[in-house]
């Protein structure tokens, strides 16, 4: 297993009876080669003694904000930590990161970190499974921080469930296994579509669909914190991109996100085409806001430029292609059919017929289809977590042509 040597790590303990698992956390963080730095919530402190960690961890733990007539830095905090953990995080304090409320160390650290986020809940079953639960881990996903999924098993309620915490071995587990990854693309150049494109009609109106570019986002953030040169081509979106090395370029139209794809496609080893590009745009733009006058009005529409074949004419062996199909009858069959015509590596299929999945959710269900005719299908899921298993399938597909 990779050290965690030289790495530096806020660990973040909240209220919960599982707080005790926390010192053999901060043991064995320590002795994986990492420097720990513990918050903790007052209620947490009713649960584990801050001497026992700041024992652990070597370090003095920091309880609030400020302590005597000294401020706790959690800017500085923010910036000096490799990776933030949040283990045991409950409900109460889930619920403030997911929506913004900033009253103790754990959430200044937070709002100030720029570094990789990992959370760890711990709670009682019904509150696991409760709706605003559910909702405000899904929020936190969004944001590009990393669940660690809750065990199962007896609780301290005496029910039988899930919602413990995730045993420190695992914990420890995924933080290695993350920073082993920090290099899977280190100088690949990538380039990724996102987001819808808006075909104007007149100076108020557009033809344009419902995607978020939450898809695309979620791709870029997970390829950059592997190392990867990022530049992304985003269409109208509200999404907000937390990685500083993501180039992004913002773009409205469809003939814009095509001369800018083509324009970087040249310096890319990778291109991810996950916009929803409009097919069709008025073949003439009113230069005034179209009165009400008529009860009936004709719009001639004409093709977009189609900037998936075109890059899939002009892409060299070295290169690899990935593109989307979201489609609501003969999935597979459509999916298949585009694959070919495109010219694509393989392509990421999810249906509107799935719950859950397609534009606007924080959460997708996809199968990959591979030129070989091999199809994965793959769970719903958040969508920072498929595009884990999209970049997952990229280093595969990589590893199979350096053989």
């Amino acid at each position: 297993m990779t050290s965690l040597r030289g790495k530096k790590i806020l660990l973040g303990i909240s209220g919960s009876i599982a707080a005790y698992k926390a010192a053999f956390l901060t043991r064995i963080f320590v002795k994986a080669g990492a420097e720990v730095q513990v918050l903790m919530t007052k209620a947490a402190t009713e649960f584990i003694s801050p001497l026992t960690l700041s024992t652990l961890s070597k370090r003095p733990v920091f309880t609030d904000i400020s302590t005597g007539d000294s401020w706790n830095n959690h800017v500085e905090l923010g910036l000096w930590a490799n990776a933030m953990v949040l283990a045991p995080l409950t409900a109460n304090t889930l619920a403030k990161l997911a929506n913004g409320l900033c009253d103790n160390s754990i959430a200044a650290a937070y709002f100030s970190a720029r570094c990789p986020v990992f959370f760890a809940p711990a709670m009682d079953v019904d509150m696991w499974k409760h709706p605003v639960t559910v909702k405000n881990v899904e929020r936190l996903e969004s944001f590009g921080n990393h669940l660690i999924p809750v065990g199962c098993g007896e609780l301290a309620s005496g029910l039988v469930g899930e919602g413990r915490l995730a045993e420190p071995e695992e914990i420890l587990r995924v933080l290695t296994g993350f920073f082993s990854k920090k290099e899977d693309f280190k100088n690949k150049k990538i380039l990724i579509t996102a987001g819808p494109t808006y075909e104007p009609i007149d100076p108020v109106r557009f033809i344009g669909n419902h995607s978020s570019g939450k898809m695309g986002v979620a791709l870029a953030e997970s390829l950059a914190q592997k190392g990867a040169s990022v530049s992304l081509i985003l269409g109208p979106s509200q999404c907000t991109l937390f990685n500083p090395s993501i180039k992004v370029f913002r773009v409205q139209t469809a003939e814009e996100m095509f001369q800018g794809a083509v324009a970087e496609f040249e310096k890319a080893d990778i291109a991810i085409l996950a916009a929803a590009v409009a097919d069709y745009r008025p073949k003439t733009v009113a230069r005034e806001k179209i009165k009400k006058k008529q009860s009936q009005m004709t719009i001639e529409l004409e093709k977009t430029p189609d900037i998936a074949a075109c890059l899939g004419k002009i892409k060299s062996p070295d290169q690899i292609l990935v593109g989307f199909a979201l489609e609501t009858t003969n999935e597979l069959d459509n999916a298949k059919e585009k694959l070919e015509r495109k010219n694509f590596d393989f392509i990421v299929l999810n249906s509107l017929q799935d719950k859950g999945a397609g534009f606007n959710h924080n959460t997708n269900k996809i199968s990959i289809l591979h030129r070989d005719n091999k199809v994965l299908e793959f769970e719903l899921k958040t969508k920072a977590q498929v595009a884990e298993d999209i970049a997952d399938e990229l280093k595969k597909l990589e590893a199979k042509r350096t053989r």
